[in-house]
């Protein structure tokens, strides 16, 4: 029942994600027809695209009819070049996908043993080193650290390309080179994000009675921190790292420009200053659905972290 109930607010959540999301076109100053034709905005142009985007029906009639057809896959169809949004979408998806995913699991791989380490002897000359470091990552602007990565490693040393993206099919070591930088770029103030966070749960959970407990069997150190002590500890990092999704997808906007990224940062920038609103509408949709979902499922994940939640939501 309590999953019943849990399903049926993120439908809700979805519906209204969707809603405001189809409300963009309608917020345009003017005309939209005419700030999507531009300079082709004859009569029968403006009379044709009334007619596909429903303008010549009341409010909800038109949103009925996009929705439906947002769930059948039809997010419309570019005014620029003709073709499917959804087609855009599907050829531009996997390099940000790629882009993203690469950016959290170098955040997680990196900052959890950091935060481990400097939690187990917390100020000591680690734990100093840690932090200072943590403190000096987070003033970097992405677009900052991301030129900053070029000029040494693609211009000064050549070790990876400034620009560009090879397929994962095509060539894996070329893929995994020409991604590397720009994920970087993404990782780099999720780590120092996610260190501070671990760092101050795991010294309070270290304090806690069942790890003195564990400390008196004479358990090692290393099971104590990993098996007894990090599990708990990963509430906060959890629910960080699915908020952080938002800040991903907006730092992948830039990153993409700066590396030339085919990818849907550099989607929606182009659609923005060519105002093909209609491919801006079905990239935000797809994002914003995303990170509703992504939260939902780290939400439930939390009952898998903690034994003590599942058997709560169980009872």
């Amino acid at each position: 029942m309590r999953l019943v109930w849990r399903l049926g607010r993120l439908v809700a959540v979805l519906l209204g994600v969707s809603l405001l999301t189809f409300m963009l076109t309608e917020l345009l100053p003017g005309d939209p027809a005419v700030t999507i034709l531009q300079s082709g905005a004859t009569p029968e142009n403006v009379a044709r695209v009334h007619h596909d985007l429903g303008l010549d029906k009341s409010l909800p009639e038109r949103y009925g009819r996009w929705l439906g057809k947002v769930v059948q896959g039809d997010l419309g169809r570019s005014y620029q070049n003709h073709q499917s949004v959804a087609e855009l979408i599907r050829e531009r998806l996997p390099v940000t996908l790629e882009l993203l995913v690469l950016a959290q699991l170098m955040a997680l791989a990196i900052s959890i043993p950091v935060a481990v380490l400097s939690a187990y002897r917390p100020n000591g000359v680690f734990d100093r080193v840690a932090t200072v470091t943590s403190f000096g990552l987070l003033a970097i602007p992405t677009f900052a650290l991301a030129v900053i990565l070029i000029f040494f490693f693609a211009v000064k040393f050549h070790v990876f390309p400034a620009a560009g993206y090879t397929k994962l099919g095509v060539d894996l070591g070329e893929n995994l080179r020409s991604v590397f930088l720009p994920s970087l770029s993404l990782a780099v103030t999720l780590i120092a994000i996610y260190v501070r966070l671990l760092r101050s749960d795991m010294i309070a959970t270290l304090q806690e009675d069942f790890i003195l407990m564990a400390r008196a069997e004479g358990l090692p150190p290393r099971r104590i921190l990993v098996r007894h002590a990090l599990r708990p500890s990963s509430f906060s990092l959890l629910t960080v790292a699915g908020i952080t999704t938002g800040t991903l997808i907006g730092g992948a906007v830039i990153v993409e420009y700066l590396f030339a990224l085919p990818g849907m940062g550099s989607l929606i920038i182009t659609s923005i200053l060519r105002r093909d609103y209609l491919v801006v509408q079905g990239v935000v949709l797809l994002v914003a659905a995303a990170y509703v979902l992504i939260n939902f499922g780290i939400d439930e994940l939390y009952a898998v972290v903690d034994p003590r939640i599942r058997h709560a939501r169980a009872g």
